[in-house]
């Protein structure tokens, strides 16, 4: 299947709502294992930038795995940010994580540097996946980690359909329909390879997680 790209942007309010109420604890409680067991001896206590944050789940997740960090979060969809910060006002996070509206390469993050770079199913939606590599090389300080995960695409539609039915019969249609259209506009492990190349992100290190998660991590 070739890829099919979706729309990059999130930001109907109807939308937003519900992927801010929807049950992501299974993917992005993994998000922060993995992190864990790529970094153990981490103690992550820096700047730390989330690129396509979106309502801040992860975002969330990863403050309190790492309690001395300080978390920055962009998206470019303010709908889903309204959410976010919603999250993190009733967890008390107000202190260390801030989030801020801005769609790359256009407008970036608050600082100029971060001792962390991660982000979540933002990849798939990049027409030009590109912005999100050149990105991560503009805004990652000296030694940096670096942890991406997204979904890659399966082999056929049928496969994508199949993937949807298994982990989101029960979400409303908007989140299955939503799921279908990412699987469909997700980059496999061989797109991402020459990715990091082009980047000169040759040194991360690139593997699936599970039957429709990569990861890609390293420090730089």
């Amino acid at each position: 299947m070739e890829r099919i790209p979706e729309q990059e942007l999130m930001n109907d309010p109807g939308h937003a709502l519900a992927y801010a109420q929807a049950d992501f604890e299974e993917p992005h409680n993994q998000f922060v294992q993995l992190f864990q067991n790529k970094f153990p001896l981490e103690k992550v206590d820096g700047y730390v930038l989330d690129l396509g944050c979106g309502p801040a789940d992860v975002t969330i997740r990863f403050a309190r795995a790492y309690p001395n960090c300080l978390v920055h979060g962009i998206d470019g969809a303010e709908n889903m940010l309204k959410h976010g910060r919603d999250a993190i006002a009733s967890n008390g996070l107000e202190n260390r994580i801030e989030l801020h509206c801005g769609r790359l390469p256009e407008r970036g993050p608050a600082r100029s540097s971060y001792d962390a770079i991660i982000s979540n199913s933002l990849l798939h939606h990049l027409r030009d996946p590109m912005v999100l590599w050149d990105s991560v090389t503009s805004y990652a300080g000296a030694g940096a980690i670096v942890f991406v995960m997204d979904l890659f695409r399966p082999a056929s539609k049928d496969d994508a359909t199949g993937i949807v039915e298994q982990y989101a019969s029960e979400e409303p249609v908007v989140l299955k329909e939503d799921f279908f259209r990412s699987l469909c506009a997700s980059y496999r492990i061989g797109e991402v390879e020459r990715q990091l190349e082009r980047a000169s992100l040759g040194s991360l290190s690139i593997e699936t997680v599970s039957d429709r998660h990569l990861m890609v991590c390293g420090r730089l």
